[in-house]
């Protein structure tokens, strides 16, 4: 079956805001008294912000600010880190490109939407997807499969027929659990993660893509 639309991440893949995170966490969470700097825990990498915070909260338990708080705090800092520090990540907009050259491109990532617009605007793409979409909107964040769900919705394509652009493990997991194709471009610390193995197709970088690939799988 051939595919007809694809749905990118955001985070880690088109946008090289992962580090931008992992600051503002450092800088935020260590002032509450979470030693997130010297944990090495990559178990957050792809959840929803509010998974997050309560992913600290219930192993570090802080007095003070609330975690709506600190959620906030969060998407203001890296917002900010992402106007003054961040670049599209190689081979992006050619991504973009080949893929739209192919059918309906969506956006779905695990940031809030406000953030999502915020960084679109920085980088001028607002106007490369059909449709964009956040977990902010879904009972469950990834590994689930429902902001995938919802973006194959949005553009009236069948799930199967969706090719996914994913970083990180959690987003290899929602988009297999949706029944779709999918691309993972991990870092190299993340390549040997198990959920890799799953993806139909693993590159170091959006910029080994190739249009053979593609229309091999949009024929």
């Amino acid at each position: 079956m051939s595919l007809r639309a694809t749905l990118f991440d955001m985070d880690g893949l088109l946008i090289d805001s992962e580090i931008l995170w992992h600051r503002a966490e450092v800088e935020i969470f260590g002032s509450l008294g979470v030693p997130i700097a010297r944990s090495g825990d990559r178990s957050t990498k792809g959840m929803y912000v509010n998974q997050v915070v309560t992913y600290w909260f219930e192993r570090y338990p802080w007095a003070g600010p609330s975690r709506d708080d600190v959620v906030e705090l969060l998407l203001s800092r890296v917002g900010e880190l992402v106007e003054t520090n961040g670049r599209l990540l190689p081979g992006a907009l050619r991504a973009i490109d080949l893929t739209s050259e192919r059918g309906p491109v969506a956006l779905a990532s695990s940031t809030p939407l406000n953030l999502i617009k915020r960084c679109l605007r920085a980088f001028d793409l607002e106007s490369r997807f059909t449709s964009v979409h956040s977990a902010e909107f879904e009972p469950y964040g990834k590994p689930h499969p429902g902001v995938f769900l919802s973006a194959a919705a949005s553009l009236g394509i069948e799930p199967d027929r969706c090719l996914v652009f994913e970083d990180s493990a959690a987003g290899v997991l929602a988009g297999k659990a949706a029944s779709m194709t999918v691309v993972a471009v991990p870092t190299p610390e993340d390549r040997t993660q198990a959920a890799m193995a799953l993806a139909d197709l693993l590159l170091a970088s959006l910029e080994d893509l190739t249009p053979d690939w593609l229309d091999s799988r949009f024929a």
